[in-house]
């Protein structure tokens, strides 16, 4: 793998970084007014950089890139767009630089032991898990097993997580809302492409699930304070409730993408069955 930083590469567009700035304040459903204010600029100026008749600096792009959130990766683009250098790095997670990085992943994984944890990329590719995940992915398809591992395709399939689901139509609206959610935020054309594949599974519907499935005991708090993954496995039923997090002001591209989701038990007999089953493993 390469060790030295790499940048993005895209093509910038012939019409400059006018139209890209423009697509992402709307996607912000803000108004040039709420932008040039947010921004400490008038609304007249941010016109000009939007069409074209004024061209903005490198320090202009960046401030209007942070008042809109705009991710890390697009942010180079509107740079290159604009005609500058990329102003964020994108190592590799093995490079030497990331380390540090490789080191709080490591940690956060085996830390969360015997409990299941991975870590994804910005598309759901799974860089790093925990032993445990194979608690949930066993009876998958070797397929979607094989890297690179897509972990939103692995719970969604019919090959794979899916028939153990035992709440599956609210799983998978779970899940596709938080996709919904990234496309619209980073305007990911391949994130949208997985979207559209993963949403045309088949699924039950909520009311045919709903029938079928036992409710949950009136003393489970964690199913009225969060979605769980209920989850057949051997004899029984797990269930699990998720954190998912983020490394905080992160400035490489690779960090900036990543997301660490740790399943915690719902309930005591879902903590005692992972241990029983940590335990067998061992």
């Amino acid at each position: 793998m390469a060790t030295t930083a790499t940048t993005t590469t895209t093509t910038a567009t012939p019409a400059g970084a006018g139209p890209l700035l423009r697509d992402w304040r709307r996607r912000r459903r803000l108004s040039q007014l709420d932008l040039a204010l947010e921004a400490g600029i008038s609304a007249r100026h941010l016109s000009f950089v939007e069409t074209g008749r004024s061209k903005p600096s490198a320090e202009m792009l960046l401030r209007l890139a942070e008042q809109l959130d705009v991710p890390l990766r697009a942010r180079n683009q509107l740079l290159l767009a604009g005609g500058y250098a990329p102003a964020f790095p994108e190592h590799e997670l093995d490079a030497p630089e990331m380390a540090p990085v490789h080191d709080a992943i490591q940690r956060v994984l085996d830390g969360h032991d015997p409990y299941p944890a991975l870590v994804v990329d910005r598309r759901w590719n799974v860089v790093a898990a925990n032993h445990s995940l194979s608690l949930l992915t066993v009876g998958a398809a070797p397929e979607l097993l094989r890297p690179p591992t897509n972990a939103m395709r692995l719970a969604l399939h019919p090959d794979g997580l899916a028939p153990r689901i035992v709440n599956l139509a609210q799983w998978r609206a779970h899940l596709l809302e938080r996709l919904e959610r990234q496309v619209a935020v980073t305007g990911d054309r391949e994130l949208s492409a997985l979207r559209d594949e993963v949403a045309a599974y088949p699924a039950p519907a909520a009311a045919e699930e709903a029938a079928t499935i036992a409710p949950a005991p009136a003393h489970d708090l964690a199913g009225q304070i969060a979605v769980p993954l209920r989850l057949r496995h051997g004899a029984g039923e797990l269930a699990f409730i998720s954190i998912v997090a983020t490394f905080g002001t992160a400035v490489d591209i690779t960090v900036a993408e990543l997301s660490i989701e740790s399943f915690f038990p719902a309930d005591a007999a879902t903590a005692d069955a992972v241990r029983r089953y940590a335990d067998g493993a061992a």
